[in-house]
């Protein structure tokens, strides 16, 4: 009887905690909302983690996360995984983002054409002077292959060309930001979320990134955000998902510097 007792409030236990993992974008809304959820509901515990979106397509697709945070829709191939594996997975999307592209604040550049960043990112293009500025090697930073945001600039941006041999790559929204920050010659590509007055994005196309801007879907790289569950997925799990899509979910999701669904 005491040992029943015991493994039922190991299993009520258990089902109190979310593990979400994947995407660095959707990282902060993650966290910030798990935050939230939490304190609003005590005992649940909500473990957010990144990876890269691949990260968060594979985990969820295996079970050993509650959540895959994800840039990008998952591919039918990695349904097709979970499928193998007897899970169902269903998508949420969480909010709406436009991939901004920065450089450092003391570069003259007031723009770029979407020509001319994909002619930068190709390799076409290797000196500020041949866009206006005043010269100097472009540095170019991309996102590595597991992150979703590599894959939607390259779909968006680059329309399936790849990234030019000498990109260096990062692992993270945050290492992007951090490393043009720091490097003059430098331009890179972050969510919305990670803009700071450390470095300066610029228009595409004459259109800035911003919450109108994205939402009418005028700025050339604007994509939704998503969260993976299993479709049949536990009432807790449930019950997160719906608080980020609610009126306080969302206004969080702005707090965060993204686009709400509201």
């Amino acid at each position: 009887m005491v040992f029943a007792a015991a493994v039922l409030f190991a299993q009520a236990k258990k089902s109190q905690k979310i593990v979400c993992e994947g995407s660095t974008t959707v990282f902060p809304i993650a966290q910030a909302t798990a935050e939230a959820f939490m304190e609003n509901n005590p005992g649940v515990e909500i473990s957010v983690r990144g990876g890269g979106s691949g990260v968060g397509a594979a985990s969820v697709a295996e079970g050993t996360c509650d959540i895959g945070n994800m840039s990008r829709a998952m591919k039918d191939s990695e349904m097709a995984k979970a499928a193998a594996k007897g899970r169902k997975l269903k998508g949420y999307i969480v909010a709406m983002d436009g991939i901004a592209v920065i450089v450092h604040p003391s570069n003259q550049i007031t723009g770029l054409t979407a020509a001319q960043v994909k002619d930068i990112y190709t390799g076409k293009i290797s000196d500020w002077s041949a866009v206006g500025g005043s010269g100097g090697k472009i540095v170019v930073l991309s996102r590595d292959s597991a992150s979703g945001t590599f894959e939607a600039f390259g779909s968006l941006a680059l329309k399936g060309a790849k990234v030019r041999g000498d990109a260096l790559m990062q692992a993270s929204n945050q290492a992007i930001a951090s490393m043009v920050a720091k490097t003059p010659g430098a331009i890179g590509y972050v969510g919305l979320g990670y803009i700071t007055n450390e470095v300066k994005a610029i228009p595409i196309n004459g259109v800035m990134a911003s919450r109108e801007t994205v939402l009418s879907k005028k700025f050339p790289y604007s994509r939704p955000l998503y969260m993976y569950t299993a479709a049949e997925a536990g009432e807790l799990v449930k019950r997160y998902i719906n608080f980020i899509k609610s009126e306080d979910g969302q206004k969080i999701v702005e707090e965060q510097g993204f686009v709400g669904l509201r």
